[in-house]
C-alpha cells in the first residue's frame, strides 16, 4: 500500500528518481497519516530510508505486439520487453502505466520491473498469423529495452533475433549503452534498410543527467555509443526529449549538435508531458533539486498547455501549443536545417520479410 499523501514523500536517495510510493489513481485504499501522541509522525518524517533494492517480476506475456492509433507517433507497432523502467527517470510518461499493475507510478515503477521472459516466442507466433503483414515497428517506446535486467535477461536480444530471421524492418529508442553488445544482429540488418537506432539524450550536463535518469548511460556514453552505432553503419538518430523550459531547454541546440559529431543523421523531440501521477512525482522532484525555478518551469509548462499541467490530445500533446512551443519547433527546425540533419532518406525495408520458423514442436494450422 502506497505512502499517504499527508506523509511527506521521502528525501531524494542516489540512483533513485523518486522514493515516493504514490498511490495510483485506481487506488481502492488509502492510509492516512496519524498521530499517536507518541511522535509517530515526526519520527516517520526524519527517519533515515535504505535503497531499495529492484525486484524483477518474470511474466508469461499473452501478446508482445501493441498497435498505436496515435496519429502524434510514426510507427505502427511497438514491443515493450519490460514493464516499468530502472533507469528511474523522474519525467518518463510511461509511469502511469504501472497503476494498471496495480502498482505505484513513483517507486514501483522503477524498483519492480515486469520480464516478458516469453516475448520472442510470443513475437514468432504473431508474425506466423496468417493475416500478419509488416508494418513500422518500434521497440522501446514505454520501457529502455537495454536497462540493467537485460544484461542477465536477454529478453530484446531474443526479439531481435526473430526480427532478424524474419527480415522484419525495426526502429529502436533507447538511453543505454547496452544495444551495442547486439550490433551482430542490428549492423546486417541495417545493411539491408532494415534497423535503425535512435539514442535519448536530454543533456549535456552529466549533473543533471544524474538526477534526471538516475540510472541511464551518462550523456558522454551516449554519445560514444551513437558514434558506435554509425561506424558500424547503423542509421543513428537522437531524440532530445522531453525538452523542459529553464532546465534542458537552452542546451537544444548543442544536444543537437553533439549528436550530429557524433554521426546521428535526424532528430526529433518531445515537450515534457506530464500525464496522471507524473505530475505530483515531476514537481515534488523540482522542489527537490530546483526549487527556485520549480514555479517558473511549471508556469511555461501549463502556458503551451492551455493552463494544464497535462494536454492529452492528439496534435499537440508531444508540441504543446502557444507563442513558447512555436518558437520551440522554431529553433529546433532551423538547427536541424544548419546542422543537416533530417534530410530525406529512404524508409525501412519491408519487402525481404518472410515468417520465421515455428516454434519446435508447433505445427502450422494452415
Amino acid at each position: 500500500m502506497s505512502v499517504s499523501s499527508d506523509l511527506p514523500p521521502p528525501a531524494p536517495l542516489k540512483g533513485r528518481g523518486t522514493v515516493w510510493a504514490l498511490e495510483h489513481r485506481f487506488s481502492t485504499t488509502q492510509a492516512d497519516a496519524f498521530d499517536d501522541g507518541w511522535g509517530t509522525l515526526d519520527q516517520a518524517a526524519g527517519e533515515e530510508h535504505l535503497p531499495p533494492d529492484t525486484q524483477i517480476i518474470e511474466e508469461q506475456a499473452r501478446s508482445i505486439l501493441a498497435a498505436n492509433d496515435s496519429p502524434d507517433i510514426g510507427f505502427d507497432l511497438s514491443i515493450n520487453p519490460y514493464r516499468g523502467c530502472e533507469h528511474g527517470c523522474i519525467y518518463c510518461y510511461a509511469r502511469p502505466t504501472h497503476s494498471y499493475l496495480n502498482l505505484s507510478p513513483g517507486l514501483d515503477f522503477e524498483t519492480r520491473i515486469v520480464a516478458k521472459v516469453n516475448a520472442a516466442d510470443c513475437l514468432r507466433d504473431a508474425l506466423n498469423a496468417r493475416d500478419y503483414r509488416p508494418r513500422s515497428l518500434n521497440i522501446g517506446s514505454a520501457t529502455d529495452a537495454y536497462q540493467p535486467a537485460e544484461r542477465r535477461l536477454r529478453i530484446t536480444r531474443g526479439v531481435i533475433e526473430v526480427l532478424a530471421e524474419a527480415r522484419h524492418p525495426f526502429s529502436l529508442i533507447t538511453k543505454s549503452a547496452g544495444v551495442e553488445r547486439d550490433l551482430d544482429l542490428i549492423a546486417p540488418m541495417a545493411a539491408q534498410r532494415q534497423a535503425a537506432v535512435y539514442v535519448s539524450i536530454t543533456t549535456l550536463d552529466g549533473e543533471l543527467a544524474r538526477r534526471l535518469e538516475p540510472r541511464a548511460a551518462s550523456p558522454v556514453r551516449r554519445l560514444r555509443t551513437l558514434r558506435t552505432l554509425a561506424d558500424a553503419g547503423v542509421p543513428v538518430g537522437v531524440s532530445v526529449s522531453p525538452v523542459i523550459p529553464f532546465l534542458n531547454e537552452p542546451e537544444l541546440e548543442r544536444i543537437l549538435e553533439a549528436a550530429r559529431d557524433a554521426g546521428a543523421t535526424s532528430a526529433f523531440s518531445i515537450v515534457l508531458r506530464l500525464p496522471w501521477e507524473v505530475s505530483p512525482l515531476f514537481q515534488h522532484w523540482l522542489q527537490q533539486h530546483v526549487p527556485d525555478r520549480a514555479a517558473r518551469i511549471m508556469a511555461r509548462l501549463r502556458e503551451m498547455r492551455g493552463g494544464r499541467d497535462n494536454d492529452a490530445r492528439f496534435g499537440s500533446r508531444m508540441t504543446g501549443e502557444g507563442v513558447w512551443a512555436q518558437l520551440l519547433r522554431q529553433r529546433f527546425h532551423k538547427a536541424c536545417h544548419r546542422l543537416g540533419l533530417n534530410q530525406a532518406k529512404a524508409p525501412l525495408d519491408a519487402g525481404p520479410f518472410r515468417p520465421p520458423a515455428r516454434q519446435p514442436g508447433q505445427a502450422s494450422l494452415f
